[in-house]
């Protein structure tokens, strides 16, 4: 399979198992499917057959609530039927919200941000996500991995310019992200993330380096590639395509790009009428905090409880 092959199957698998489960954050899953795909076709050292191999490269998914991407490229190299995807998110299944190590080919369990650079080591690669990096610890980790030498650590951040409410730059600025990753002591590449011959050349150019430092690949990505109503609008940070246009919709798109070779193991011949949105429906529209906060909220509320003679802040305590 090629990395377009499984990156479309990504993106496939991850709009089915959030429908079918009621989960979260197919933007993320979205953006990452590339980085993700050429992993697994092209740079990691694995035996699905044997997913404790001692030669294997360690992958972690540090940004763990983009765990569907990772369950989707697993099963698609053979570590478990592909079947079990549906079973995402379900009670009782081993394919939880966020990575699981009890699934096979997961080294490590993650969801609770800034951890996964801090506990990567050896031979290994941790996708991180920019929102991610506001968290100390990476740079903690970023810190140790320069102090020892650690070049055999290669740190790829999903840069999809948005987390949990709104873009990066308004909720903590992140740039020049990266000349923060040079002063840290870090070889530092910046491409286009969703872009798989400019993610392939950069592992190919880390694998000749010699100058024992670590490498982080800053990937450039889209919020929600792939499915043009999810691409860069923060709502599908947490929200799942529901039954009506939003499922149809996305599926049909997929389909419209769907690689040669490529079959799909739930719609084989795509939706023949999809629901379409109509003008009733919330489709283009900004949803970020600082577009739908205003800054007069406060005053109004202060208002409303001065006319009322009451406060109901003073009813609430």
């Amino acid at each position: 399979m090629t990395s377009e092959q499984l990156a479309w199957k990504i993106r496939r698998h991850g709009i089915e198992m959030t429908h079918l489960s009621c989960g979260s954050h197919i933007g993320a899953i979205m953006s990452v499917a590339d980085i993700v795909a050429v992993l697994y076709t092209d740079v990691l050292k694995f035996k699905s057959e044997e997913p404790e191999w001692k030669g294997r490269d360690r992958f972690i998914l540090s940004k763990g609530h983009a765990g569907a991407a990772i369950y989707a490229a697993l099963a698609e190299s053979g570590f478990f039927p592909v079947e079990e995807l549906k079973t995402h998110y379900q009670n009782g299944s081993r394919l939880s919200g966020h990575v699981s190590h009890h699934l096979p080919g997961v080294d490590f369990s993650t969801g609770s941000l800034g951890h996964g650079l801090s506990a990567a080591a050896n031979r290994a690669f941790v996708v991180l996500g920019d929102g991610e990096c506001d968290e100390g610890s990476v740079w903690e980790a970023a810190l140790f991995a320069n102090h020892f030498r650690l070049n055999n650590l290669v740190a790829i951040v999903d840069h999809n310019h948005m987390q949990s409410l709104d873009f990066n730059e308004n909720t903590i600025e992140l740039e020049d992200f990266g000349d923060k990753w040079k002063a840290f002591g870090w070889n530092v590449f910046r491409l286009d993330g969703n872009n798989h011959d400019e993610l392939k050349k950069a592992f190919s150019e880390i694998e000749r380096l010699d100058n024992h430092k670590p490498s982080v690949i800053i990937a450039d990505t889209i919020k929600g590639y792939g499915v043009s109503y999810m691409q860069n609008d923060i709502l599908w940070h947490y929200r799942f395509p529901h039954d009506g246009w939003e499922y149809d919709c996305a599926v049909t798109e997929l389909h419209m790009n769907k690689p040669d070779g490529v079959e799909d193991p739930y719609t084989p011949e795509g939706i023949k009428n999809p629901v379409l949105p109509d003008e009733n429906d919330d489709t283009g529209n900004d949803h970020t905090f600082s577009y739908t906060w205003y800054t007069n909220y406060c005053e109004k509320m202060r208002r409303v409880e001065a006319k009322s003679g009451s406060s109901e802040r003073e009813h609430r305590l």
